[in-house]
């Protein structure tokens, strides 16, 4: 059986393998899991004998057929869960990330079951991430552009929103930025700032570290859009 925190490196390890194109770095593990580069390194070898990852020397890790079915199933977990603290009991979309953390090593498949029943099956969360399907098909984790690579005059609908930053998600829900809302990008400034127009007219300026955790699509529809704003 799998400690919680093997679960956790494992859902890193996949995350950041869907972000890239070829091993992950044990310093990227440790980075974003908030720990030291030996700490990372001695949790990969635990993983490597128990073959969930591959490490490729001077390069890093990969997950396994195996390793990435368990990061699947964690981040499935966490997903529901998250929508199911939203739609269901009432928490705010930037309080349902920590409150996942702690719950999605912890229940069982029925109960994973019978979560994905009472809502319907989604298929992304509250931030527009997407839910792995019940047969853990992999999912896209870097789709879209973020709002930070766009420029002046683009029309944009927001797609996700990074869920790790509490105060950032409550930012945002004020100012009416979530998954859905239709933007027009008003002025890219030299000072690292994004100015956006939503559709009733308000403006938001957004620093490039907000902007860079907001990925957006397109307006494919220019007359939905221009209705929108």
């Amino acid at each position: 059986m799998l400690s919680a925190k093997m679960e956790d490196y494992l859902k890193t390890v996949y995350e950041l393998q869907c972000k890239g194109d070829g091993p992950v770095s044990t310093s990227s593990i440790a980075e974003t899991l908030d720990v030291t580069p030996p700490t990372a390194t001695s949790m990969m070898e635990k993983l490597e004998e128990r073959e969930l990852v591959e490490r490729e020397k001077y390069k890093g890790v990969t997950l396994t057929t195996e390793g990435e079915t368990v990061a699947l199933e964690i981040i499935r977990h966490h997903r529901l869960l998250e929508t199911y603290l939203a739609e269901q009991l009432g928490y705010d979309w930037g309080e349902v990330h920590d409150e996942a953390d702690r719950l999605e090593h912890h229940i069982s498949e029925e109960f994973e079951r019978r979560v994905a029943d009472v809502l319907d099956d989604p298929d992304v969360d509250p931030h527009g991430d997407p839910i792995p399907t019940e047969s853990l098909d992999p999912v896209e984790e870097s789709a879209g552009e973020t709002l930070s690579e766009h420029v002046e005059g683009d029309r944009v609908i927001v797609q996700r929103v990074r869920d790790r930053d509490s105060e950032e998600l409550a930012y945002l829900e004020d100012h009416g930025i979530t998954p859905g809302t239709q933007l027009v990008v008003e002025e890219v400034a030299p000072i690292g700032m994004v100015t956006v127009r939503l559709a009733d007219d308000n403006t938001v300026s957004l620093p490039d570290a907000i902007a860079g955790a907001i990925r957006v699509d397109e307006a494919t529809d220019r007359s939905e859009a221009d209705s929108a704003v």
